[in-house]
């Protein structure tokens, strides 16, 4: 699926309908008295935060939307029907923003969760709104109102509670593979994957936690260099990070500090975020060389550092008992 994280669109709530000018027909009342109807209101532009969407590609085809508008009013004081709201679907995790005013006017980040983001003009007034002692035979009614009007951006940042990160080709989407049912490409070049990857990994009471592979990022990433500083956003929204590091990397302490140096200029509290840092690809090195890399970096972090192979699950259920815990302990932390 292609993944698509920015959109503009434009749109439009309802037209107000018209208030009418309608007598009735009764023997003694002026001019048969006034009886026209109200106009309906327009409908109104919602969004709607909905689970089955994990992309804003839709809106790279459809960029206006207009809601219905309201009905003219009609005689013997009939109100207009009102226009339908126009409800549009946006994936879990999409940010609002008035692309004018770069105001946020809302973040969908729970299923069916709505934001009304350009309400429908209000219906105009019939004649018989003007019925009064003074004037007991009112010949004017008023149209109905525009409705409201807006041009948005939308920004969608994954709902993940686990993001992989680390250099290109660290073994990212060969881990998530074996771990979920997602199915990335994969290859032993650098950028191979070039959209977040989002897989569903059960944990042993059979939850299902959502795991982020982060395409690489390499230095510089948060003024925009190689792939950007547009995935780091994605990293935002997660409760804990899995750094991978290619354990078969001339110095595995410059690629971590290459990717922590990057977290912390993005800043968004993503240098404060618990990370478990994990060296990937054990299985091309000597249990020597595995051990004094893997202390190494220990001892440059103050933390504990697993080894692992991804590709032949070598030390994957130690990491992953880490990550439970750690995701156990954060829900304890916010209650």
């Amino acid at each position: 699926m292609q993944f698509i994280d920015l959109a503009e669109i434009h749109v439009k709530g309802g037209k107000g309908g018209d208030g009418i000018v309608a007598f009735r027909r009764e023997k003694y009342v002026p001019a048969g008295g006034p009886a026209g109807g109200n106009g309906g209101n327009g409908g109104s532009v919602i969004l709607k935060a909905v689970p089955h969407l994990q992309t804003l590609l839709d809106f790279r085809y459809a960029h206006t939307f207009k809601a219905e508008a309201g009905q003219r009013g009609g005689p013997s004081n009939r109100t207009g029907a009102s226009g339908a709201d126009l409800i549009i679907e946006v994936p879990c995790g999409t940010m609002v923003w008035d692309a004018d005013t770069e105001e946020l006017l809302g973040d969908l980040t729970t299923p069916a969760q709505t934001l009304q983001v350009a309400k429908g003009g209000k219906g105009g007034l019939g004649n018989k709104h003007f019925l009064s002692n003074q004037q007991r035979a009112p010949d004017y009614a008023l149209p109905g109102l525009e409705g409201e009007e807006r041009h948005l951006r939308l920004e969608l940042k994954l709902l993940a509670e686990v993001g992989i990160i680390g250099l290109p080709n660290a073994g990212k989407s060969t881990l998530i593979s074996v771990l979920s049912a997602a199915r990335p490409k994969i290859a032993d070049y650098p950028f191979t994957t070039l959209v977040p990857n989002l897989g569903v990994v059960r944990q042993p009471n059979g939850d299902g936690t959502v795991f982020a592979d982060i395409p690489g990022l390499i230095a510089g990433a948060h003024q925009g260099t190689g792939l950007g500083h547009e995935f780091l956003r994605h990293i935002e929204r997660t409760r804990l990070l899995l750094h991978l590091i290619d354990a078969t990397a001339t110095d595995v302490i410059a690629a971590y500090d290459t990717i922590r140096a990057e977290l912390v200029a993005y800043g968004h509290g993503l240098g404060e975020r618990p990370q478990i840092v994990v060296l990937n690809k054990i299985d091309a090195l000597d249990p020597e060389e595995i051990d004094e890399r893997q202390q190494a970096l220990a001892t440059h972090i103050c933390q504990p550092v697993f080894a692992i192979s991804a590709a032949t699950r070598q030390g994957v259920e130690p990491m992953l008992q880490a990550v439970w815990a750690q995701l156990n302990l954060a829900t304890l932390r916010h209650g």
